[in-house]
């Protein structure tokens, strides 16, 4: 069923970029996983949400979801395997070169009256039939992992489940055996192909992070040996953390009179500690405490980034009225020390 990210979000076609970043962080707050422990009807809506977000707030995207609709990834995929081919001289020897309405492309017609082309594959099949001239490897191929922020810091896995194609064992890929079209893949080249693979994304990883598993992408022609398959990183918003390269941002709770006076305040850590802080007296909303090698782990090495606790001054809902007359005694001391007029020394 396709996919309308503009109905995900509640919004119309013309949103702006300003509506459709307000439209996630509302909905995002609504369904994270956090406030709704243990319902995976919210979590699955925070995904839907996530990914909607993730093409609507990039303009390109976008751009290509607006023209092509639910089939914009496949759409997308022709261009940088397109781009890909015209780096290297084209699809092979004498190769020409091929432009296409990619909307026409993928529709139900296939922009000739014949079938559409129902993947990627198909149209590369078609296109480069004549031009081989001998084994070429195969494309890469990508895949996006969406994670949580949790997972970032200890690092997690995923199982994939891949459904793609691989040259035919018996014509090697080349679709006819001794001139003879080849009984095994019916003149096609390529047989289909499942797998399970588990995919390892280490601690620290961050939004773009690519995991690379060498000879397991797409299949290669003629024998070829196969592309790479690579894991994108996307790592999903968090309730309570703001990340910053390495370090976390975080606003903790502070009562007026703690601001005022000094005190503590607890802080939350995303490893799930609470630690105890310090609160100098006089501390200003919006103050921050740097808390070394709490933040999350770095790619490069055994070290940390920090944790940033941003101070949020919390006023009182309700007063006693026991608390009233200490703050209308506050008031007025403060209007009469504003009042007085400042002593100049003597000289």
């Amino acid at each position: 069923m396709a996919r309308d990210f503009y109905a995900t979000l509640g919004l119309k076609r013309t949103a702006s970029e300003k509506e459709i970043k307000q439209a996630y962080r509302r909905l995002a707050r609504k369904h994270h996983p956090d406030v709704n422990p243990g319902d995976k009807g919210a979590e699955e809506r925070f995904k839907e949400i996530n990914q909607a977000y993730e093409v609507l707030s990039e303009p390109a995207k976008r751009s290509k979801y607006d023209r092509y609709g639910d089939r914009w990834e496949q759409a997308e995929a022709f261009e940088k395997a397109r781009q890909q081919a015209g780096a290297q001289g084209g699809f092979g020897a004498g190769a020409q070169t091929f432009e296409f309405d990619l909307g026409d492309l993928f529709a139900r017609g296939g922009g000739g009256g014949g079938r559409g082309f129902e993947s990627i594959f198909d149209l590369f099949r078609g296109a480069g039939q004549q031009q081989r001239t001998g084994p070429s490897r195969g494309q890469n191929v990508e895949y996006s992992a969406e994670i949580t922020l949790e997972e970032a810091y200890a690092g997690t896995a995923r199982t994939l489940e891949l459904q793609g194609e691989e040259p035919c064992s018996v014509c090697k890929g080349r679709g006819e055996i001794a001139g003879a079209v080849c009984h095994v893949c019916q003149g096609q080249g390529v047989a289909l192909r499942q797998k399970r693979l588990e995919v390892k994304i280490p601690a620290g990883a961050r939004d773009g992070t690519r995991v690379r598993l060498a000879r397991e992408g797409a299949g290669g022609a003629g024998g070829g040996p196969r592309g790479d398959l690579y894991v994108v990183v996307k790592v999903l918003p968090h309730a309570s953390f703001e990340r910053r390269s390495d370090d976390l941002v975080t606003e903790v709770p502070v009562a007026v009179e703690d601001a005022v006076l000094g005190g503590e305040a607890e802080v939350q850590t995303i490893a799930g500690k609470r630690i105890a802080v310090k609160v100098p007296p006089l501390t200003q909303n919006g103050r921050s405490i740097r808390l070394s090698g709490l933040g999350m782990p770095k790619l490069d090495g055994n070290a940390h980034g920090d944790l940033i606790a941003r101070m949020r001054i919390v006023l009182p809902e309700k007063l006693s009225e026991r608390e009233r007359e200490l703050f209308e005694g506050l008031r007025t001391e403060k209007k009469k020390t504003k009042g007085k007029p400042k002593t100049k020394g003597m000289g």
